[in-house]
C-alpha cells in the first residue's frame, strides 16, 4: 500500500477471459441449450477456431469436458460460471433499481470479474436478495438468501 493508503490492482486478462466462457457455458446451460461451438462464438463475439482453443484449454484445466458429442461443465466449472451469472445480474439490479440508472453491460462485465463471494452476498442482502435481474432472468441464490 502506498502512503496514500490507495492500493491499486492489475487483473489478468486470462482469468477474465476464462470467466467470460464459462458464464456463457452456465447461461446455455441454465436456458436447456445444447452447447454448440457456434453459438459460443456468436455470443462472446470471436471466431469458432478461437472457441475451440479455449475449450481444449478449459477441457485441461478441468473446468469443462470437451468432447466430439458436447461441451459440459465440471462441477467446479459450474460454480465459477454460475458465480459469474450471480454477479453480473446483481450489479444489473443495483444499477437499474438503486443508483436509477441504465444497465450498463460493459460496466457490469468490468466489474463481475472482480467480486468475491462475500461481497456478492452483501450486495444480495443490501437488494434484499432479488430474483430476477431488470432482464427478468432468474438469479442464482447463494446462502444469504435462505436466510433471508
Amino acid at each position: 500500500m502506498n502512503s496514500s493508503g490507495e492500493t491499486l490492482f492489475v487483473g489478468t486478462a486470462e482469468a477474465e477471459h476464462i470467466e467470460m466462457y464459462l458464464k456463457a457455458l452456465w447461461r446455455f446451460r441454465e436456458r436447456t441449450e445444447g452447447i454448440k461451438v457456434s453459438s459460443i462464438a456468436k455470443i462472446l463475439n470471436v471466431t469458432q477456431p478461437s472457441v475451440v482453443q479455449m475449450l481444449k484449454k478449459l477441457d485441461d484445466m478441468k473446468l469443462v469436458m470437451y468432447k466430439k458429442s458436447g461441451v459440459y461443465l465440471t462441477n467446479e466449472g459450474e460454480s465459477i460460471g454460475k458465480q459469474m451469472i450471480r454477479n453480473s445480474r446483481l450489479l444489473e439490479v443495483m444499477m437499474n433499481n438503486a443508483l436509477k440508472l441504465d444497465v450498463d453491460e460493459e460496466m457490469v462485465c468490468g466489474i463481475e470479474h472482480h467480486m468475491n463471494s462475500k461481497f456478492t452476498d452483501a450486495l444480495c442482502t443490501l437488494l434484499k436478495h432479488p430474483r430476477t435481474c431488470p432482464h427478468g432472468h432468474k438469479i442464482p441464490e447463494s446462502d444469504c438468501c435462505k436466510d433471508a
